[in-house]
């Protein structure tokens, strides 16, 4: 997924982490596995034929005996992956809460660790961490007051639904940060969670009405009082999100990149005087502001005007609530389980020691992830996985020499575009040091906050200073992967970098159908309905020709109807708009991974390994990547808020575009998955 503001994109959004086949701390030399099955024929269901299912021809048996956990929402290849990081991170989080030996680093996570489980001493402190926040806010009178206290919150590391300024890099010269405004003001995970009146949308809007009245409840606000409170917040978020820009809309870069003078904003918002605003958010110096949705910025400014002070009480008192429900008392936590049950189906709730390990890899990422580096990575890995990139982009390099429908001059650009991509692999070479964060043994919300006002202000510093192309956004335990347009650049964090994405053992057909497609995926970001509007050096500006960027959006729309056909809990259908930029990477990373793979000995040889070729091992490793059982609420929040497929279908379609599959597997007209030679695109 990529958020147009971070212009981050993420190859599994959300799904991450299984335990590695690296050699052992110690070993100088990877070694090979004799006995494990990298395609392990008792997780297939040959019942199936692989051109009706290929999805259920590898992964059949494995979905049937894998049923997902009570705790969990889904269960696959990244969850397996991620419960066995989570572990890690637990053992690494335990020895620094109670070793006696400690530097800053281990103190800092061990404490915030020891805080995060100390249930007890959270639970006798109910909701006092926010109550003096609350009671601050119940003083607004008037609209600058809603804008003061707003901007308050922000700086106090609390939650706030409104004014979501940032400092990103400015799209269109990405040597200098600038401030932007995004579209803000909703809880819901979609604006259409407000607007539709489908059995499923009005479930989730009654889900939250008792969420917030439950919240409200459990500050001291009575029955009449907290129905009263919740009505206002829905009606005002309500509101909020029929000015957003859909899901799809924000996929446009053009139509989020909307510049303004900093006085030249005023006019649309009389409201807010951003100069002033801007300075007590503490970002300094700008002269101009990005703005993602001007007509959100004119409703919110017109509904500061006719919305009551007390209603808009309410949504303050509302956002604090719901962004520290879960670091408050197990009343607050449980109420947010049960409104979060409705969204996903999830039975019960993550153990304790699992949420504590995943906040602090997202709030101290860097000192956790340099203990993991430590003691579970090796060298070797990241070695092989920049050779691997190189073959990777030299391969791509050909298949875009060889394009028949792109023009030598559109070529040039874009061959100037692959070769100038920066790489970064396992881990940074500067890590953050979080100067200024204080974490105690004693005080889990206040180590959060800590954490949170440290974030903010690190993102504001950045103003007036050379843009800062060796942070990471991802932490090195993740199990996922991105391609950031800004600064064209393709990340692996050390997480990924194991089975079934890559093992040392594994045959260069599961390597290459696993890590190397991920890689190829990442690449093609570079290039799809996107990634393509940015040049070489990162900034938003058109380099293709009309013709060619018109026979582009041939070839996509075609995927966009292929994936628009397809569907999930029978007839809800995927949105192919939405998913057009991942789909366009699942293709052309396969593709690229393929013709690599096709230059090893593995692949010359022809030989079989436990009855299958090695073109046949590529396609079976893609697919197993993807396998997952996921609870049908979940699947459906999925559909309308993630910018990837489902995993049947990342498994599946790309390959009905792929001439060599169709070899591999023998699939002939007559088969569900056959799709006719002229009915295949190829895009990269």
């Amino acid at each position: 997924m990529m958020k147009v503001q971070n212009q981050i994109r993420l190859l599994a959004t959300g799904l991450l982490f299984m335990s590695a086949s690296f050699a052992a701390p110690g070993d100088k030399t990877p070694k090979k596995s004799s006995d494990k099955k990298y395609i392990d024929k008792a997780n297939m269901d040959v019942s199936v034929k692989p051109g009706d299912n290929f999805y259920e021809y590898v992964n059949g048996s494995w979905l049937k005996n894998n049923p997902i956990p009570a705790s969990k929402t889904r269960w696959g290849s990244f969850d397996e992956l991620r419960e066995e990081s989570l572990k890690r991170l637990k053992t690494l989080l335990d020895e620094a809460s109670t070793s006696s030996n400690r530097d800053r680093k281990t103190q800092m996570i061990g404490d915030f660790y020891s805080s995060g489980m100390d249930s007890l001493a959270i639970e006798k402190k109910g909701f006092i961490p926010v109550k003096q926040v609350l009671e601050k806010l119940n003083t607004i009178s008037t609209v600058q007051d809603i804008i003061e206290q707003t901007i308050d919150l922000r700086l106090q590391g609390m939650g706030t639904g409104l004014l979501g300024v940032s400092v990103q890099p400015d799209r269109k010269n990405v040597t200098r940060y600038i401030p932007s405004i995004g579209q803000s003001g909703t809880s819901l995970p979609d604006r259409d969670y407000y607007l539709k009146d489908d059995a499923r949308s009005i479930k989730i809007r009654e889900a939250y009405t008792v969420y917030m009245q439950t919240l409200f409840a459990l500050i001291g606000e009575d029955k009449a009082t907290a129905t009263t409170s919740a009505a206002a917040v829905l009606k005002i978020e309500t509101a909020f999100a029929k000015a957003q820009y859909s899901r799809v809309e924000l996929r446009d870069p053009y139509k989020t990149y909307n510049k303004f003078a900093v006085s030249g904003l005023n006019p649309l918002t009389p409201n807010i005087n951003w100069a002033s605003v801007l300075n007590e958010l503490k970002v300094k110096g700008a002269d101009s502001i990005i703005v993602s949705n001007p007509s959100f910025m004119k409703t919110m400014n017109e509904m500061l005007n006719t919305i009551s002070i007390n209603e808009w009480k309410s949504y303050m008192r509302w956002h604090v609530l719901r962004n520290a429900a879960g670091s408050l008392s197990s009343s607050f936590v449980n109420a947010t389980f049960e409104f979060n049950k409705a969204l996903s189906g999830q039975k019960e709730q993550t153990p304790r020691w699992q949420r504590m390990s995943g906040l602090i890899d997202g709030s101290l990422g860097e000192l956790a992830g340099q203990l993991y580096v430590e003691k579970y990575f090796k060298q070797e890995a990241k070695d092989y996985m920049l050779n691997l990139v190189n073959n990777m982009q030299s391969t791509f390099a050909e298949r875009i020499k060889r394009l028949d429908w792109m023009s030598d001059e559109t070529k040039a650009k874009a061959l100037e575009k692959l070769n100038a991509f920066t790489k970064k692999i396992a881990f940074p070479d500067k890590w953050k040091t979080y100067d200024g964060v204080v974490i105690s043994k004693d005080d889990y919300f206040e180590n959060i906050r800590s954490c949170n006002i440290w974030q903010y202000d690190q993102m504001v510093n950045r103003m007036g200073k050379p843009v800062d192309k060796t942070e990471w956004g991802m932490t090195p335990p993740t199990i996922n992967a991105y391609y950031n347009p800004s600064n064209n650049e393709i990340v692996f964090p050390a997480g990924i970098l194991q089975f079934p994405f890559f093992d040392f053992g594994a045959d260069d057909a599961v390597n290459y159908g696993g890590i190397a497609a991920v890689i190829g995926h990442e690449m093609t970001h570079g290039f799809d309905d996107q990634g393509r509007q940015f040049a070489a050096d990162g900034n938003l500006k058109d380099w293709w020709t009309k013709t060619d960027a018109d026979k582009f959006k041939v070839k996509a729309d075609e995927v966009v109807k292929q994936y628009d056909a397809l569907t999930v809990l029978d007839t809800v259908h995927v949105n192919g708009r939405l998913t057009l930029g991942e789909n366009l990477a699942d293709l052309g990373g396969l593709s690229i991974a393929y013709e690599a793979f096709s230059k090893t000995e593995q692949f010359k040889k022809g030989k079989k390994i436990d009855g299958f070729t090695p073109q046949q091992r590529f396609f079976m490793g893609w697919a197993q990547v993807w396998r997952a059982n996921t609870l049908s609420e979940t699947e459906q929040n999925l559909i309308k808020t993630d910018p990837h497929s489902p995993g049947i279908h990342r498994a599946n379609a790309p390959l009905t575009n792929i001439d060599e599959w169709y070899k591999a597997f023998k699939v002939k007209k007559g088969d569900k998955m056959f799709k006719p030679k002229e009915l295949r695109t190829k895009v990269w």
